[in-house]
């Protein structure tokens, strides 16, 4: 279901209108949010229920960046459709946002382990509503470049690899060398999303010093990559750098990152959190955690982290 994207940065990605499918059984809800995402410049796709919205989706007529789903709903609720999703490898990189009432903590992280990107409380916030979208879209765009770049027999470099050494100070250098050490790896799609998290976290909290309320503020208002850049003009981050090691050992291939911050108790971020599933940001330690890489531990005062992947 990946659209071809090589050769579009993510900036660019970010601005392309995309297909977004929104299910929900309340032609209501249907309709704000149709309303909302349209006025966006995206294009939305309707369905009444998850049984709809699976006949949609195997249609093969559309290119989906995202899902809204309703948990709620007859005959194929929204946690029967996310377990198909997430079972079939044609729609399993789909990231889907619960949209719905429900806001207990134990059906929160029912959904969050099953898959769910994020969840949205009715009645919606628009700005929150946003920012969650254009994030789910902006993973959805880095995983089909990746995956579509996986696909290329030269992407595989493992066997070349003892141990490498990179500086990096920006987001675009962290999303390069994402995609460079990704390639390394026996199954770089595994790996893309959970590098690029990481080392995005160790430029903008680590080195730039943005707070996680700060973030999610700022993921609101639309103005994120934008403070980022300003405070890297900023004398006193002028020489600040991401420190990155890559190692291929014979049982393990091992990444270190380090960066100038001050550190965080990283425990909190651990593990998916049913508090801030409704957050615009705080989920990526714990999707790395859980998907790219066997073991991922911060060191010391929580400013250098170790990844593992076993080979």
């Amino acid at each position: 279901m990946c659209l071809n994207l090589l050769g579009h940065g993510v900036n660019n990605m970010n601005n392309q209108a995309v297909e977004l499918l929104v299910v929900d059984d309340e032609e209501f809800n249907r309709d704000i949010l149709q309303e909302l995402l349209s006025g966006a410049g995206h294009t939305v796709v309707l369905a009444v229920d998850g049984e709809d919205a699976w006949n949609i989706l195997n249609s093969g007529n559309h290119h989906f960046a995202a899902i809204l789903l309703d948990r709620m709903m007859p005959r194929l609720d929204g946690m029967g459709l996310l377990a198909r999703i997430k079972a079939d490898s044609r729609f399993s990189d789909l990231p889907v946002i619960f949209q719905t009432a429900i806001d207990q903590p134990a059906d929160i992280a029912e959904g969050i382990q099953a898959g769910a990107f994020y969840y949205l409380v009715k009645p919606l916030d628009e700005k929150v509503l946003f920012a969650i979208v254009q994030s789910a879209i902006n993973t959805f765009h880095l995983s089909c470049e990746m995956r579509q770049m996986e696909n290329q027999e030269q992407i595989f470099l493992s066997g070349m690899l003892v141990k490498g050494q990179f500086r990096l100070r920006t987001l675009k250098e962290a999303r390069t060398l994402a995609t460079t050490l990704s390639a390394y790896y026996p199954h770089p799609q595994r790996v893309f999303l959970g590098i690029s998290e990481l080392l995005i976290n160790a430029v903008e909290h680590g080195n730039l010093s943005i707070s996680y309320p700060e973030k999610s503020r700022l993921l609101q208002e639309g103005r994120w990559e934008e403070e980022i850049e300003f405070r890297l003009t900023l004398p006193e981050h002028a020489e600040k750098m991401v420190e990155v090691v890559l190692e291929h050992g014979q049982q393990e291939m091992r990444l270190t990152i380090i960066d100038c911050g001050s550190g965080f108790d990283s425990q909190k971020f651990m593990k998916m959190s049913p508090e801030r599933a409704f957050d615009p940001n705080g989920r990526g330690i714990a999707m790395s955690r859980m998907t790219s890489f066997d073991t991922l531990e911060y060191l010391g005062k929580g400013n250098e982290l170790l990844a593992v992947v076993r080979i």
